[in-house]
């Protein structure tokens, strides 16, 4: 392996979160850590059998982080949402839908955003793939169905949003508001990981509405946004969101001046079946302004593909080696705030 292919196989690594299966992190797992290509690790339910075998798990890959040639700490997140949507036991217990519904939904909000950076942190995890800011158009969609959206009124899930997220980052677990620009149109069979979706919104509701609480998640200075994978016509009528320059480049940040990390939803969602392979897929988020990718299929080879295919991609100068860096300094730059 050349100079160049090594440096371009770490700058690939650091724009990447992987998986792997059961409870131990395989030995693959940790050398790509050690090797500096990683930038962070996602953990599901099957990864966790207790609290000291957790502990176990994540001291092994904080140490593997630490033996990196240029170390500094990994993004190790889950989802804990709340209500259903929870990967560790614990805080907090309150479904989105119940706190949008409680007799104080703010300080509820307030107490689940407490709630969860209280588990994240006692489990030695730092990044938290919530507050969903889904503005759910019918109830019982997709979205509602599964308790995951604070209502249908912008402003209310903006500003519950921006108490989760506040008071999770107060505390040191950084916060990522999704599905950017909103999957709160989805019907109730219209779930991206089972299936490509369209969600024909016109654009005028898709920013009043479905972007409206990421003004206010960005204004709270929100660190992560995840892109959803459904296709919007108004925006881009070929590409899903996460895969999107005018979305990502042209909507989150020119518009709405989000300058954080972006993060991609599931690589291996079924949604992008019609997009090729992992190496595929994989370039077609970096190259539009997606700077995370999630490799989330608690398979590690899922995380090699994406590797090989991002470096390949940016030794041919099929990716602009200028933007790749600068999507790095991003990540990097979140890292370097986190324990």
């Amino acid at each position: 392996m050349t100079g160049q292919d090594q440096d371009s196989r770490q700058l690939a690594g650091r724009r990447i979160v992987l998986s792997y299966p059961g409870p131990t992190p395989p030995p693959g797992v940790l050398q790509a850590i050690r090797e500096g290509r990683a930038a962070g690790v996602i953990l599901f339910g099957e990864n966790i059998t207790s609290p000291s075998q957790l502990a176990d798990s994540v001291a092994q890959l904080k140490q593997a982080a630490a033996e990196a040639p240029h170390p500094r700490p990994l993004l190790l997140m889950t989802d804990q949402e709340g209500g259903r949507v929870r990967r560790l036991p614990g805080a907090p217990e309150l479904s989105a839908r119940r706190t949008g519904t409680a007799p104080d939904p703010l300080a509820a909000a307030l107490d689940s955003g407490t709630g969860a950076a209280t588990t994240l942190n006692d489990a030695g995890l730092n990044v938290n793939l919530a507050p969903v800011l889904d503005v759910y158009d019918t109830p019982d969609n997709f979205i509602d169905h599964f308790e995951r959206s604070y209502g249908q009124d912008p402003s209310r899930v903006g500003e519950l949003g921006r108490a989760f997220l506040t008071a999770q980052q107060g505390l040191g677990v950084a916060a990522t508001a999704k599905h950017f620009p909103g999957l709160g149109s989805a019907a109730r069979d219209e779930n991206t990981d089972a299936r490509p979706v369209t969600l024909p919104v016109p654009l005028a509701q898709l920013r009043t509405r479905g972007e409206a609480p990421y003004r206010t998640a960005i204004a709270a200075g929100v660190r992560l946004v995840m892109a959803s994978w459904a296709i919007y016509p108004a925006l881009d009528p070929d590409r899903p969101a996460g895969f999107s320059p005018t979305v990502i480049q042209g909507e989150l940040r020119d518009r709405l001046g989000f300058d954080g990390v972006t993060i991609t939803d599931a690589l291996e969602a079924e949604a992008l079946t019609p997009y090729g392979d992992t190496g595929t897929r994989a370039v077609t988020a970096a190259s539009a302004g997606t700077d995370l990718l999630l490799c989330s299929a608690r398979d590690p080879q899922q995380a090699e593909d994406a590797n090989t295919a991002l470096a390949a991609a940016l030794d041919a100068g099929r990716l602009d080696r200028a933007a790749f860096a600068a999507a790095v300094t991003r990540v990097d730059a979140l890292r370097d705030e986190l324990r």
